[in-house]
C-alpha cells in the first residue's frame, strides 16, 4: 500500500456505533489514547480493538500490560467472557532463540507483563536510591524481551496492541512506566523494521539477515492504543485538564475521553473524541453501555 493508501486503511475499534464517528476507525501507525477513571471500561475497550484484529489483519491484537501493583486489570476474564478467547501469557526469556525466532510454528503469546518486579510507587520523587535503581534493573532486563516480542508478533502478521496499567502521575518524566512507554513507541513502534531487527539480533544479525529481509513489515500498519488511567472521574474535569509540553496526550494522533457526565438524578457513561487527526471530530459527547457483549455506543 501507498501511504495514502494506509491512511485511508481504518482499523476497527470493534464498538458498535463508534467507528462511524472515528471516519472509520482509528488510523494506522499512530497512537491513539484512551483516558478515563479505574472501572469505566478501558480495558475492555482495549481488548475489544484488539479482538477486531482478527476479522481485519488475520490476526488478534497483543497486551501490553504496565501495571506495577500487581492487582488484575481483567484481561483474561474479559477476553473470555466477550470473546471466548482465552489469553496466553507470553513469558519473556532471558536468552533469545535467534535459531528458531522465525518458526512460525513457535506461536507467541497474547499478553505481555511488562514488570515482574512489583512496586507501590512508579515515579522516581517518590522514591529512594534503591528502589529507583530497582526499577531501573527490572526495565534493562526486559528491554530485549520486550522487542523480541513485538517483533516476533509484527513478522507473523500482527498489527495492533494495547498498552495498559498506566498510572496517573504527576511528572510523566520521571515515571518508570512512561520510560518504557516512550522507548517501545519511539524505538520499536516507530522505527523502521530493519533497525529494529538490528537492536534485536546484534551481533547475530548478519548470520540471520537473509531470513529477516524476508520478514520486514511497514511501520506504517501497526497501531497503538494506550489505556491511561486518569485521576479524574467526571468527563467534563478531563475535558477542560490542560496538556502538559510532552505529554503523552500531546503527542498522540486521536484522543478519547471516558468518563461520567449527570444526567438528571444519576450519572451516566460517556465519551468524547478530543483529537483525531485525519478525519473530523464529532462535536457531540457520546452516551455507551457495558453489558455482556461489551462497549456499544448508544445511537439515538
Amino acid at each position: 500500500m501507498t501511504h495514502n493508501q494506509l491512511r485511508e486503511h481504518r482499523q476497527s475499534t470493534g464498538i458498535a456505533g463508534l467507528d462511524h464517528y472515528l471516519g472509520g476507525g482509528l488510523l494506522p501507525g499512530t497512537m491513539t489514547v484512551l483516558v478515563g477513571s479505574s472501572g469505566i471500561g478501558k480495558t475492555q475497550f482495549g481488548i475489544q480493538y484488539a479482538h477486531a484484529g482478527l476479522q481485519q489483519e488475520g490476526y488478534r491484537g497483543i497486551l501490553f500490560d504496565m501495571a506495577s501493583r500487581g492487582d488484575p486489570q481483567g484481561h483474561k476474564e474479559y477476553a473470555q467472557r466477550l470473546f471466548q478467547w482465552t489469553l496466553q501469557e507470553e513469558v519473556a526469556q532471558e536468552v533469545i532463540d535467534y535459531e528458531h525466532f522465525f518458526d512460525k510454528k513457535n506461536q507467541l503469546g497474547d499478553y505481555f507483563r511488562a514488570f515482574t518486579y512489583q512496586g507501590k510507587r512508579v515515579t522516581k520523587r517518590d522514591m529512594d536510591f534503591d528502589q529507583w535503581n530497582d526499577w531501573q534493573a527490572e526495565l534493562s532486563k526486559h528491554l530485549d524481551a520486550a522487542i523480541a516480542y513485538f517483533f516476533g508478533y509484527f513478522i507473523r502478521g500482527g498489527r495492533r496492541f494495547v498498552v495498559d496499567g498506566i498510572e496517573p502521575v504527576q511528572h510523566q518524566g520521571e515515571s518508570i512506566q512512561f520510560e518504557l512507554l516512550e522507548y517501545v513507541y519511539h524505538q520499536i513502534i516507530r522505527k523502521d523494521a530493519e533497525w529494529v531487527a538490528r537492536d534485536l539480533f546484534r551481533q547475530h544479525f548478519h548470520a540471520n539477515e537473509t531470513k529477516i529481509r524476508k520478514h520486514l513489515y511497514r511501520k506504517e500498519e501497526i497501531g497503538c492504543l494506550v489505556n491511561y488511567t486518569s485521576s479524574e472521574t467526571s468527563l467534563d474535569a478531563m475535558i477542560e485538564k490542560p496538556l502538559d509540553e510532552g505529554d503523552l496526550l500531546a503527542n498522540a494522533n486521536t484522543i478519547i475521553y471516558m468518563g461520567k457526565i449527570r444526567d438528571g438524578n444519576k450519572f451516566r457513561r460517556a465519551m468524547y473524541i478530543s483529537k483525531h487527526r485525519g478525519s473530523p471530530c464529532p462535536d457531540e459527547i457520546l452516551l455507551y453501555d457495558i453489558d455482556e457483549h461489551g462497549l456499544k455506543i448508544i445511537m439515538d
